[in-house]
């Protein structure tokens, strides 16, 4: 699940109108996996390799050669499958998921500068499509007025449109809400500038 180039302009072009309504900043990511932890995919399919040759040893008279082989093919095929990232996430329990999801999000938060404008009034809106993850992470000066549960109406609203393959409606959806939010706290003034980049990051 991704997004085309004419969804990632509508984007920037809903970031732009929300804020020409506001001080605040608003900035998007949306990520494909917030973890390319491969342990226990790979410590997985090397206990079936393992398990192997005792199971062939078993139940076949295979010759030892072709027992290692099979081995071989066995660990290599496991390690491709259990390696793909959905289910690689599928391997991890949900808390551990979430957990994976949060800290990626908090990255990418002092990654793109959002705690360097000039009133720490800016937002991240973070999806996480591996994990299922979405959140807003509001900076200092806009989170003392706004709750994270006021917060959650918009990513209701993005999670919404996503479960409809709809990335893009989504993100454009809670861009407004996160938009008439800021606006009501920190309204444009004389001296707001673009401080940054209206653009939805894909990592």
């Amino acid at each position: 699940m991704s997004i085309s180039a004419t969804d990632r302009t509508r984007i920037s072009t809903a970031i732009r109108a929300a804020e020409a309504k506001t001080s605040g900043e608003i900035v998007c990511v949306l990520a494909q996996s917030s973890s390319n932890a491969t342990a226990l995919p790979i410590f997985l399919a090397a206990i079936a390799a393992l398990a192997t040759p005792w199971l062939l040893v078993a139940v076949t008279d295979l010759a030892v050669q072709r027992i290692l082989s099979l081995q071989i093919v066995v660990f290599i095929v496991l390690c491709v499958v259990l390696c793909l990232a959905p289910v690689r996430v599928a391997l991890m329990p949900r808390a551990a998921r979430r957990r994976l999801a949060h800290r990626a999000a908090v990255e990418q938060f002092n990654i793109r500068g959002i705690a360097h404008t000039q009133d720490r009034c800016g937002i991240l809106i973070f999806v996480s499509l591996a994990e299922r993850y979405a959140r807003i992470i509001a900076d200092d000066g806009i989170a003392t007025r706004v709750s994270q549960a006021q917060w959650q109406g918009a990513v209701d609203v993005l999670v919404a449109h996503m479960r409809d393959g709809r990335i893009a409606d989504g993100f454009v959806a809670a861009i407004e809400i996160c938009g008439n939010q800021l606006a009501a706290h920190f309204p444009p003034g004389r001296t707001s500038k673009d401080e940054l980049p209206n653009r939805i990051y894909l990592i």
